[in-house]
Order: structure tokens, then sequence, then C-alpha cells
């Protein structure tokens, strides 16, 4: 039995009173994940351990199994290993995004969607003017920007500590960005060959601070500027950490002997590298609603003729939540439907080979709230042969009642794998 996965990142949602109570899932019109529900059996996932933020990084690696009391060291680590950036054992990683700022607030988090090719100029234009003068100074080469894809990014800091508290900007939209400055954890720890946590806060600061001086200058800006649109006139770092030390998904699991990861994010790719997964490139994947589904289902369908695990995400409808755009995120998951979801279930019809298909997202993503929310998330499992339970239609409200309960983080991946 081969096993794929398909995660729509924050696909799931609250009521919205302009849906007539429903939630997106229930309003949306998804005939193939309906189909799978009703031909499969559903439940609900517990994505995030207590004590997590509930974000992309704790879920998907709970998705895929793993113990986040010991591998997780938030984002950064994960999208340098994407990004190709072997970490020293003394790096600091931390994810960077560039954003928006306006009238003292967050305005948005991805710098008004901004483009790779640009934000490359940008972080070059940061080395140059912020890192290079500091390395100067503290006689060494203390910082350094890393391009990732559109506005995420990664920073490096050498000896930096990663005891210190971090305000995620999509969780902080249209809030003041100066009471969300890095602060130190109370009662941190001094680590041997590592800066203070203070010192990491206050570095860190200075290069936020910096960073907005300088972009405003930079003509990028000044060219969004006088046409009236969003500016990417900020640095804003967080969820960072050391080198994470992961076993595979072989390692873990003899039933998986090879493994293919499909996504457009660096997160996303981070956690396949070091699950042992390989990571595949699909020309056209943006991240956003445009992505391009029907090369990322043929790319799966690729890696499953040789592969025994695929796991595909499509960060559509997270983006478009955070943006609180109710139209888009509906279509973002109608999208997902028709243009993967049922090519893939078109396709693995025809194999003599059993395929077990996933669905499912990995957090709440409120289009009202703009934020993550750790609720549970409604999945389905789905093979020719599953005897289904009574679930009729996949959504939040309707897996409740699904054979499989309520699962609890690794729980999800020992089901899966038991399905032979």
């Amino acid at each position: 039995m081969k096993h794929i996965i398909i995660l729509g990142d924050g696909m799931a949602d609250l009521p919205v009173e302009r849906l007539g109570g429903k939630t997106l899932l229930q309003y949306a019109h998804k005939p193939m994940m309906d189909q799978l529900a009703r031909e499969g059996r559903c439940g609900r996932l517990v994505t995030v351990p207590e004590g997590f933020p509930p974000g992309s990084e704790v879920a998907n690696t709970a998705i895929l199994g793993y113990d986040l009391n010991k591998v997780y060291e938030g984002r950064g680590p994960l999208e340098a290993a994407s990004i190709g950036y072997e970490m020293a054992d003394d790096d600091f990683a931390i994810r960077c995004n560039i954003i928006t700022l306006e009238d003292g607030k967050i305005i948005t988090h991805n710098g008004g969607n901004l483009e790779t090719q640009d934000a490359d100029i940008l972080i070059k234009y940061l080395n140059e003017n912020i890192a290079k003068p500091i390395n100067e100074r503290e006689g060494c080469e203390r910082v350094k920007f890393i391009t990732g894809i559109q506005y995420r990014h990664l920073l490096v800091i050498k000896g930096g500590s990663k005891h210190i508290v971090c305000a995620p900007p999509h969780d902080h939209p249209n809030e003041a960005w100066r009471t969300l400055l890095v602060k130190a954890e109370e009662n941190a720890p001094i680590e041997e060959g590592r800066m203070t946590a203070q010192a990491t806060a206050d570095l860190i600061n200075e290069l936020i601070l910096k960073s907005q001086d300088l972009l405003a200058k930079h003509p990028y800006n000044l060219s969004k500027a006088e046409k009236g649109e969003r500016q990417a006139n900020s640095i804003w770092p967080w969820s960072g950490g050391y080198r994470p030390s992961m076993e595979t998904l072989m390692q873990q699991y003899p039933q998986v002997k090879s493994g293919t990861v499909i996504s457009a994010v660096d997160l996303i790719r981070g956690i396949g590298h070091y699950a042992g997964l390989k990571i595949v490139e699909v020309e056209g994947a943006t991240g956003l609603a445009d992505t391009n589904y029907e090369g990322k289902a043929q790319a799966a369908i690729d890696a499953l003729s040789h592969d025994d695990f695929v796991f595909v995400h499509v960060e559509a409808s997270d983006e478009a939540g955070h943006d609180g755009d109710l139209e888009l995120k509906l279509k973002t998951i109608e999208y997902l439907d028709q243009r993967l979801i049922a090519p893939i279930y078109k396709e693995v019809q025809t194999w003599s080979e059993p395929v077990c298909i996933a669905v499912l997202p990995d957090h709440l993503t409120p289009v009202e709230m703009r934020i993550h929310v750790g609720q549970p998330v409604p999945f389905l499992i789905w093979y020719r042969g599953i005897e289904p339970d009574e679930v009729c239609q996949y959504d939040e409200v309707s897996c409740v009642s699904g054979a499989y309960g309520l699962l609890r983080l690794n729980e999800f991946m020992q089901a899966l794998m038991k399905i032979v």
C-alpha cells in the first residue's frame, strides 16, 4: 500500500455568519473531498501539543508523527535546511519575514505579497548595509540574512540564544509593532559559547529598527509609495532555534521505504529534509491562490509511481485566511478539490497497486480572525476496500461523528501506517 497525505494549510475554519453560520468547508463546492469522505473514514486530529504555538511548523511535524517535545526547534532551522544552509552547531537560525508597517502598526505579514526576485534585492541590501557594519563592529560574522521565498527569509546569528520571546507577525495584524519587539525569556539559561538571551533580543531589535530606516529609502519601496501600494518596509524575525535532531520517517516507520515532499514553502521542505524525504520543486508553485495545482498533482502522481509515501502541501488557504479574504479562501478550497485531489484520485483508480489517500489541514486559519487557531482539524482516509463510516461530507462538523473519533498528534500517522 502506498500512502499520500494531501494537506490544505489553514483550510479549516470557524462558522461564518456571512455563510449562514457554516464553515468554509461546509459551504464550499468540493465534490471530490465529499466523495472520499463518503467512501472512506473520517475523524478529527489534535495537531498542536499543549504549550506549543498553533503554527505550521508544529502542526505539520506532529502530523508526520514526531514528538515535538523531542524535536522542536522552531521554523528557522527547518527553513535553513530547505534553503540549503547547513547550520553549524553554534548557529541560531530564525525565520525573518519582510512585512508591511503603516501608522505604527503591522498591516501585513507578507510585505504586500512580495515576490522572491524583489525580496532577494532587499536581502542583499540588508546584508550590505546592516549585517556588514555589525559584523565589522563585532569582529566576526555575527549576522547574515539569507534569501528564501517571497516574504519568507532567514536570519542567522552566530552564537545567538533561542531563549527569546517573539511575536509571529501573522498573529498580530493591525497591532502596534513596538509592543511586539523581541524579549528575553524570564530566567533564560546561560549557555556556554552563546550570547545571553537579552543580548540576542537586543541585537534582533536593533536589526528591526535599522531595517525600517534602510528599507524606507530603497528604490523598491519609494516606487511602491508613489503608486500608493503596500511597502516591504521592515524585517520581522520570529521562531528561531538550533540545529534539530530528527529521525527520518524511514527510521520511525518501516513501512516507508522512500518518500517525497511537494511544497512551495521552505518550512515544509525543511521538515521533509529532516524527515528523509526527497524535495520536489514544481514550476509555478507560489504558496498563494495562483499556485500550480495541476503541476503539484502531476508531481504527486509521478512521485507515487516510484515512492511509497508522498506529502503534498498547499499553502493557499492559509494565506487567504491571514488576509481575511473569504471569497479567495473558498476558491482555494475548491481549487484544491478539483485541480489537485481529483486528478490524483482519478489516476490512482487505474493502478493495480493500492494507494491510501489522506486529506486534512494542519490548523485553523479563520478568515474573521486572520490568525492560527489550534483546535482539532477534520481528516479523511480513503483506499479501495475500506469500510466506510457514516460521514457523508468532509467538514469540521461532519467529521466529529467519523469512525476514527478524536486522535492526538502522532496517532494519525500511526493509524495511517497500519493501513498496509
